[in-house]
Order: C-alpha cells, then structure tokens, then sequence
C-alpha cells in the first residue's frame, strides 16, 4: 500500500503536565525513553518503517530540545523530498496571536502546510504513544472499505474502559457510537461490543468486549478540512472524531499488539523497566522495524567487577567495581562509582562527561557517586549524586515537592534534571 500522497501530523501535546517534574525544561515528545532514544522517536520511527517520510510536529511548550533532536536525527537525502519538521504554535495572519488550544485547534491552525496538491491523506498520530505499527495496514483498511475517515482501535477489558474512548462498530467496522472514558455499566453497555465479533476478525478476544480508540486516525484531506472548518472544536478525540461518526463514513482498524500512552509518571516508569526485561512485550530489538534516533557515536560501555540483570544498558558509560545493576535502565554516558546497588530504577544519563579537574567548588561531577543505592527512583539526565546517598523512599511518600531537586510522584523518586543531591543524603 503507497503512502506517497500521504502526511503524517504528529501532536506533541499540551503542557504534560502528569509527567511533570520530566516535563518541566522540555516538551513531553522528547522525554528521553529506554535508555537511548526519545518519545517522539516512536511514531516517527513507525512512519519511516511504513514507508512514510514526511511528517509535522506540533508543539507549543519547551520545544527547544525537541527541535534540536529532529534536527540532528531525521535528514533525508535530497532525492526523495523526505522531512520531519517541526511546527510550533507562532503569530499568524488569520489565526492572530493565540496558542493551540487543543489537538483539533493545532491542526486547523496549521492546515496552511496541508495545501499541497499531492497530499491526499493526514495521518493523525500522538507524540507520546509506545507501540509498533504498519501504518500501510491501516491504510489499506481505509481504501478498501471506502472510509472518509479510519481510526485505529484495540480490544480491551471493561476494568481498563473506564479510562479510555470506547467505541461500538456495526458489522462492516463502521463506527456508530462513541462514549470517552465510560464510568458506569450502563455507559459501558451502550458501547460494548460482542467478542464474538472480534474473534470473527482475526484477533482473539480473549474476554474483551470493549474497543477501545488509539488516537490514530487516518482522514481523507478534505474530510479534514471540512470537519475542522466547519466548527471550533478543539480536540480530535472528545469533539472532532464523535461529531465525524454522525456526518461521514468511520472506519475501524482493528489492532492487538502492544501499545501504552506514555501519558504519566507511572506509566512512563513502567513502560521503561518492562523494556529491559527478557521477554519485554515490546521489542525494541526488531531488526525488520528499527526505532531510529540520533546517531551518537560512543565509545561501548566499560564496567568493572559489575553484577547486571534484567536491564538495559546505554553507549558510553562507566560502570565501577562491585556494582549490582537490576531490572533497571542506565540511558548514555550513565557514570557510576564502586560499590553502588541500583534496582527499579530509570537514570536517563548524561549529555556530556565531566572533567572532575575543571568543577567548581561544591559542584558534584555528574553520575552517581560510590556507596550509594537507588531503588524505585528516576533519575533525569545530567544528575549529580554524592557518595553514600540512599533513594528508596523508605517512607512511602506518595507525592511531594514542586520545586525541589527530589520530588515524588506516584511513589516514585524523581531526581529533576541537572540537579545535585549531596554526599550522605537519605530518602
């Protein structure tokens, strides 16, 4: 299936404000993810393995960093017109001076970049999804059944409806009713769906009656258009998809393998340490569908008299005598000194290496210091941790602090970015 007439618009996302402290200094699509890559690498990464090379980012928050890493990662050759560009919300003559004001507003803002003759489709993806699909697939299901619009949707339990868009299908797979996050049996009823009609489609139901939408949505430009035009909805999911089902033809692309919104800090935790252990429900070793990121070029990692399980382990790091790595992810030019026990846990690494020789007065190198354990803990990028510290949340503390260096989210440990925790410090 061809996707040369084909673009890709991928949502960066609001403030992200239910992955702050991570969220604070960059936006939510570049949140660093399994040790080396970033989350806006997913979908783009899913893109290029579909044969799909031209895609839009829209963002409005802390784009700096995600801007910098598109543009060191993603430059295609001259000769196939390839690009991922981002888009950020900016002055406009028609739209005047306001920021997006939801998924639905930051495209109708920028459909000025959709104008192009050759474009026929917009594919509608999130920048904070963790998941691995042949969008080719999808498109043949929107050609085929003759869609003005196609959305992307899993089969799920009802004790996990309650936080998701549920949708009914009639026989055919077209989408006739919609309820976002049902709260009650009768909400749930109104949508569910026999699963013996999933099973009659290829994908065991395994007890799920519910469909659950991805957010994916592949729309004919001129259903788009219309629909965007024709309102001032803000959102695709609440406003923009219910109020498609009624006016033109939805289609349902029915999907099962693994996907997880990347929405919080638990699931971000979560989706991280289930990367790293032997038999994750998400292979990020796929040689036949490659996650793409910047090229680096480290030196391998060098570790000493270092006991690891369960874990991924980053280019360029150091890793001294006696250390025990578990169920963990240790992101690049990770330092670790002797005698360190690190479990449960996300260090994100560094963007750089200290000279111990050039710091500062007072000023920790960064890494983690010898003696020290962290347990349960993510450590953003750029983190300087003493000797001797212990972060475990011992006391259980389930959500502190706004602007300090640890703060605790969903009891778990964040140590923010660039900050410094001291020799001896205990949590």
């Amino acid at each position: 299936m061809d996707l040369s007439k084909t673009i890709a618009l991928i949502l960066g996302g609001g403030r992200g404000t239910r992955l702050f402290p991570l969220t604070k200094i960059r936006a939510k699509p570049a949140v660093p993810l399994a040790a080396k890559y970033r989350l806006i690498d997913i979908p783009i990464s899913n893109c290029i393995n579909s044969g799909l090379n031209r895609a839009y980012v829209l963002t409005q928050f802390l784009s700096e960093s995600l801007h910098r890493h598109l543009r060191q990662t993603y430059t295609f050759d001259h000769f196939n017109g390839g690009f991922v560009e981002l888009l950020a919300a900016q002055q406009t003559v028609n739209q005047g001076t306001d920021w997006y004001q939801g998924t639905a507003d930051a495209v109708r803002k920028n459909l000025v970049h959709l104008e192009e003759d050759w474009i026929e489709h917009v594919l509608i993806l999130s920048g904070d999804q963790l998941y691995r699909m042949d969008f080719r697939e999808m498109m043949r299901t929107h050609i085929e059944s003759g869609a003005d619009a196609t959305i992307a949707g899993i089969p799920v339990s009802r004790k996990d409806a309650s936080a998701l868009g549920i949708m009914q299908v009639d026989d055919s797979g077209q989408v006739r009713g919609f309820v976002e996050k049902p709260q009650t049996d009768q909400e749930i009823e109104s949508v569910r769906m026999e699963p013996s009609w999933i099973d009659a489609h290829g994908i065991p139901s395994r007890g799920r009656d519910c469909l659950a939408s991805m957010g994916l949505y592949i729309f004919n430009k001129e259903t788009m258009v219309d629909l965007l035009n024709s309102n001032d909805h803000q959102d695709f999911g609440k406003e923009v998809f219910p109020e498609a089902i009624n006016s033109h033809k939805v289609q349902v692309h029915l999907f099962d393998g693994y996907w997880e919104d990347i929405g919080t800090i638990r699931a971000f935790y979560e989706a991280n340490l289930n990367l790293a252990g032997n038999a994750p429900p998400f292979d990020i070793r796929n040689a036949d569908a490659p996650i793409y990121s910047r090229p680096r070029f480290l030196p391998p990692t060098i570790m000493g008299d270092t006991k690891i399980t369960g874990s991924l382990i980053a280019d360029g790091c150091r890793i001294g005598q006696n250390v025990t790595i578990s169920n963990s992810v240790i992101g690049l030019r990770t330092v670790v000194g002797d005698n360190v026990v690190i479990k449960d846990s996300v260090v994100m690494g560094a963007d750089f290496i200290d000279d111990p020789a050039k710091l500062a007065d007072g000023v920790l190198p960064v890494g983690i210091g010898s003696g020290t354990t962290i347990a349960g803990t993510i450590l953003d990028k750029n983190c300087r941790i003493g000797s001797n510290v212990h972060i475990v949340n011992e006391a259980g503390v389930e959500n502190q602090g706004e602007d300090d260096v640890l703060q605790v989210r969903e009891g778990i440990p964040i140590v923010i970015k660039n900050g410094q925790v001291e020799d001896g410090f205990r949590f």
